[in-house]
């Protein structure tokens, strides 16, 4: 299966935190990564003041692999993934991950929103950072006719999620690697 960087590797072990926001946002701009309006949202967020930088491995994994053949809300999704041995990622790992993987395989098709994942898409499992529905969930990748995207989405506790969405959590010093 071709994952978010058009390989067969399922696993990155990158460097997150440690640039200024406004650092960040250059280097996303000089790389050519358009975001939505959610995006900047969470890039506005008081998480990207002070970001220390920490090295973390995080693994692609899809709602099906984590015990979901017929969809599960967010909730459950992250709930499982701890059963899993797995964790969320730093709330600021999701642009440092696109960074990384600039050559994720295109999307298939071009539709950017229709009240689900769109195809090709990989969001970064992160803590919620407010209760507040109307405040984007977090962020997920995608390339769409070449060009790599960084976008923010937001979905309420119900949202039933497909079981072939994908999304990147961090694997725990020591935990699993498959």
């Amino acid at each position: 299966m071709r994952m978010i960087d058009g390989s067969h590797r399922t696993t990155w072990t990158i460097d997150v935190g440690g640039l200024s926001r406004g650092d960040l946002i250059e280097r996303l701009d000089a790389h050519g990564i358009h975001r939505n309006p959610f995006a900047d949202v969470l890039l506005a967020d008081a998480v990207f003041d002070d970001a220390a930088r920490e090295t973390v491995t995080v693994l692609e994994r899809s709602v099906a692999d984590l015990g979901f053949p017929d969809g599960a809300t967010l909730p459950r999704v992250f709930d499982a993934a701890a059963r899993h041995g797995l964790g969320l990622c730093p709330p600021v790992t999701a642009p440092y991950l696109r960074l990384a993987t600039l050559d994720q395989a295109s999307a298939p098709d071009s539709i950017l929103s229709t009240g689900r994942a769109p195809t090709g898409s990989v969001n970064v499992a992160s803590p919620v950072l407010r209760a507040d529905h109307d405040y984007p969930k977090g962020f997920y990748l995608r390339v769409i006719d070449g060009v790599p995207w960084l976008r923010g989405y937001r979905c309420d506790d119900e949202h039933v999620l497909s079981p072939g969405d994908r999304f990147a959590f961090r694997v725990p010093v020591g935990g699993p690697n498959s």
